[in-house]
């Protein structure tokens, strides 16, 4: 029985670290974070990155409301204590991830400082990557391709953001991107300008 302890013991010292796997891929994992209204191109900017870092070799992983509020989070709901767990979930997915050597694209919400900060102790700040994707509420609305700020304004979803529920926008993000101004492809290459010498500096 002793035996058996120390073995277990001896495997458990023996499980492969963050920095092992890092030099496996030879690249540095990171998460970056993407906040900002819904329609307002998180998700688009994320898919045009994860395709340019996958060109160049990169292993990355895309984490938003298709993926996890249809899976690990589909009991949750939209009140503020739901999306507070949701982000917590979340982040402790991306921290796995993050583990793993990979480098993770986190497209959502998150309405408030609080809930942000929530998934930054969980990552670790310097980890963690803040992306703000900026966008009028008018623009996000006449964009709509879901067609929830149309549910929202006929109080059909309930605590939507910018419509029955608040937005706070990231006092100091490491990247804004206002998709008001630049396109998708400045606004894609704006994210790599700051994220690949990161990224890349193993």
């Amino acid at each position: 029985m002793k035996e058996e302890k120390e073995n277990i013991f001896t495997i458990f010292d023996d499980i492969l670290q963050r920095e092992d796997k890092e030099s496996l891929l030879q690249q540095r994992s990171i998460v970056i974070w993407m906040t900002g209204l819904s329609g307002s191109g998180k998700t688009t900017v994320a898919k045009g990155v994860e395709r340019y870092l996958h060109n160049i070799g990169i292993l990355n992983q895309i984490l938003d409301g298709d993926n996890i509020r249809v899976g690990i989070s589909n009991n949750l709901t939209f009140s503020y204590k739901d999306r507070e767990e949701n982000i917590r979930r979340i982040a402790e997915v991306s921290k796995l991830f993050l583990n793993c050597g990979i480098v993770t694209l986190n497209c959502f919400v998150s309405p408030t400082i609080e809930i942000r900060n929530i998934a930054k102790d969980i990552i670790g700040e310097e980890n963690f990557i803040e992306v703000y994707i900026n966008a009028s509420l008018e623009s996000c609305e006449e964009r709509d391709v879901k067609g929830l700020y149309k549910k929202a304004r006929k109080g059909e979803i309930k605590d939507f953001t910018g419509i029955s529920a608040p937005f706070e926008a990231p006092k100091n993000p490491d990247i804004e991107i206002n998709t008001n101004k630049l396109s998708i492809d400045e606004s894609i290459q704006k994210v790599l300008d700051y994220i690949l010498p990161i990224i890349k500096n193993k």
